[in-house]
């Protein structure tokens, strides 16, 4: 069996296997019907690589993919491209999102070449939420694609070797491409069908929106599997910790797309530990999702509470003793640091000796 690793360059793609779209981990666990988790990266506001690097390392040897998202709510943070750069580089497995919000076809197929250049494997497609949603609401929207013409325009670049505009490319995008799906907004009945055109349009796997509501997606999942749709894609529910029952009001009140049942807030509301409460319900979920028939997987969502997602993940045993891909430091990493620290502080002592020279250097 191939290793979900090369052992030459942490950073470096996998060998290509047979039947798959990319060369990435994330496919190889699906496709060999391992329970797959992935995670959401919160992105800095910051020009750091630093900062991203230690928001990974949170999830080293937890998660299959990270997900890089591209100015969710519509608000500006690090770019989910130079986020991917820096993954990839240290051999993460970033799933990279595309929002059509902000650039139009030119733009995004110009990134899904660099981006699949630089060792990216997996690109999720979305439409992307309004300028309005965000806090420069005076910017100007984009959306020449959509998410279905974007899953569209991937997979021409893929499978065809061709540009939109039918100008042939010498090597292709190598991507497994993903899209979200939300089962617990109006109208319910139309969901399955839509994931159903997604599917069409290229989409292999699918993260949901966050799961509060089991019943609901219960409800959901059996329309998805008389369709059959669970065997053309993998399906990874979104679940998360929710920090308190009030944080559960204002995301119900304030987010559209999200639902939370009455159950949920009054559960938070009685326990003596809101936050511990919160982490516990999401680890219940995992526990009632990983069960229903045609689901492959889990995504972690943990806006700023991304320190739980190695216990929630742990606790609720969906990865059987599997440990996916950790960063290792390697020996040369330290001997770099190391030389970067001499390298500096010889420019500082450099800098204090020239200073010292002008100061008696008569002008």
């Amino acid at each position: 069996m191939s290793p979900d690793f090369n052992p030459h360059d942490p950073g470096a793609p996998l060998d290509p296997l047979p039947g798959h779209s990319s060369r990435g981990r994330l496919e190889r666990v699906l496709r060999r019907g391992e329970f797959a988790v992935t995670a959401e990266l919160n992105p800095p506001d910051s020009a750091n690589p630093q900062d991203v690097y230690e928001r990974a390392a949170i999830f080293d040897g937890w998660v299959d993919g990270i997900n890089a998202v591209d100015a969710s709510g519509a608000n500006c943070h690090m770019s989910s491209v130079g986020i991917c750069a820096l993954l990839t580089r240290m051999g993460y497995a970033p799933i990279m999102q595309i929002a059509c919000r902000d650039k139009n076809r030119i733009a995004i197929q110009g990134d899904v070449l660099g981006a699949s250049a630089m060792g990216v494997q997996n690109v999720m497609c979305l439409t992307g939420d309004g300028v309005q949603a965000g806090d420069q609401p005076g910017a100007k929207p984009v959306f020449d694609l959509d998410c279905m013409s974007l899953l569209e325009t991937v997979r021409i670049m893929r499978d065809n070797s061709k540009f939109l505009s039918g100008r042939k490319l010498t090597t292709p995008p190598q991507v497994f491409l993903g899209a979200a799906i939300n089962p617990f907004a109006p109208p319910y009945d139309f969901r399955p069908y839509r994931l159903a055109k997604k599917i069409e349009a290229g989409a292999q796997f699918v993260q949901s929106q966050y799961c509060f509501d089991v019943p609901m997606f219960r409800e959901y999942m059996k329309k998805v599997r008389d369709l059959g749709l669970h065997e053309k894609c993998f399906i990874l529910v979104g679940v998360g910790p929710m920090a308190s029952a009030k944080t559960a009001r204002w995301i119900r009140s304030n987010v559209p797309g999200i639902h939370i049942p009455d159950s949920i807030i009054t559960r938070l509301e009685g326990a003596k530990d809101q936050k511990k409460e919160g982490k516990q319900l999401c680890i219940d979920i995992i526990n009632e999702v990983k069960e229903i028939e045609g689901i492959s997987g889990v995504h972690v969502m943990a806006y700023r509470q991304e320190e739980y997602v190695a216990e929630i993940v742990h606790e609720s045993g969906v990865l059987k003793g599997r440990q996916p891909w950790k960063h290792e430091t390697l020996p040369a990493d330290a001997l770099v640091a190391e030389r970067l620290e001499h390298i500096r502080e010889g420019k500082e002592e450099n800098q204090q000796e020239m200073a010292e020279a002008a100061a008696h250097h008569p002008h």
